[in-house]
């Protein structure tokens, strides 16, 4: 896992043609709107993360993010024990994010 700052999520991210960004956040945090191309998976429904992450492509790298940066932290370092490329985590999470978010779907 790597912390990213929001200039060096959105930099690399750009550049990133094997990126998949993951919302960690619960659904109710997420109405508030989600970072573009984002998939929603809660966190805090342990479960529900686990068996939902498992069906991703772990070849891919991955940015995922929460509310202030802590789950999506351990999101990270819970993806990287089960073997995923790359993961990186949005310090500050949605907390600091100044940038455009979308409605989610």
């Amino acid at each position: 896992m790597k912390n990213l700052t929001q200039e060096e999520w959105r930099t690399q991210l750009v550049k990133d043609r094997s990126a998949v960004i993951i919302d960690a956040r619960t659904k109710e945090e997420c109405s508030s709107g989600i970072i573009n191309k984002a998939i929603m998976i809660d966190f805090l429904q342990p479960d529900v993360f686990v068996n939902e992450i498992q069906k991703l492509d772990k070849s891919k790298n991955f940015y995922v993010y929460c509310r202030s940066g802590n789950r999506s932290g351990k999101a990270c370092a819970m993806m990287d024990e089960m073997g995923f490329n790359e993961t990186y985590n949005l310090l500050g999470g949605m907390n600091e994010w100044n940038s455009e978010k979308t409605n989610p779907i």
